[in-house]
């Protein structure tokens, strides 16, 4: 589910931008744009909107999902919790497009922080050196999103918003797809 949920949402921001009208920049657009751009002006464009908002919620469920499977397996609150509130976040993402204020910008710092921390804390249950790769990547979205909140002016000239928060959003991704391998070949070699 952890593999299935990474890959979804990937596959799903590709193909909502892919059916984004023109003026959607990856540099210049935030990610949650393609459900919803917020208000005053809200903008939401069919399918791209029900592609993201749809690809958010799926997601999130398998994430949560995976995580009550992680934890009856490994019984680590330390990795649960994050992983749980990450999942919490995504459903509410998809749940509350961007023109949903303040509940989807909260919704996206849940699944931005508690990603983060997720593949930090995970590192109780990995040994290296993919244990290295969670705590580099959770550091990398962590570091990006404190950043992006506390001193914008690094990172937007450069890279835009939506490249800001794609070096929040992605590393996260990466992570949860690798932590799938790790966890599904760590299952096989028990066996």
């Amino acid at each position: 589910m952890f593999f299935l949920g990474g890959s979804v949402v990937l596959m799903g921001i590709i193909t909502a931008e892919a059916f984004y009208p023109a003026g959607y920049s990856t540099a210049n657009s935030q990610i949650s744009d393609l459900g919803s751009t917020v208000p005053p002006a809200s903008l939401i464009y069919q399918p791209s909107a029900t592609i993201f908002n749809g690809t958010m919620l799926a997601a999130g469920f398998m994430v949560l999902m995976a995580t009550w499977y992680l934890h009856q397996f490994f019984s680590k609150w330390l990795v649960s919790v994050p992983l749980t509130l990450f999942g919490l976040g995504l459903v509410g993402i998809g749940l509350f497009p961007g023109n949903r204020v303040p509940y989807h910008g909260l919704s996206a710092m849940l699944a931005f922080l508690s990603g983060g921390v997720s593949a930090i804390a995970a590192a109780k249950i990995t040994s290296a050196p993919f244990r290295y790769f969670g705590l580099m990547f959770g550091s990398i979205a962590l570091a990006a999103w404190f950043i992006a909140v506390l001193s914008p002016r690094l990172l937007f000239p450069l890279i835009g918003d939506g490249g800001t928060e794609r070096w929040v959003a992605y590393p996260i991704m990466l992570w949860l797809i690798g932590f799938s391998g790790y966890l599904m070949n760590s299952v096989e070699s028990t066996s």
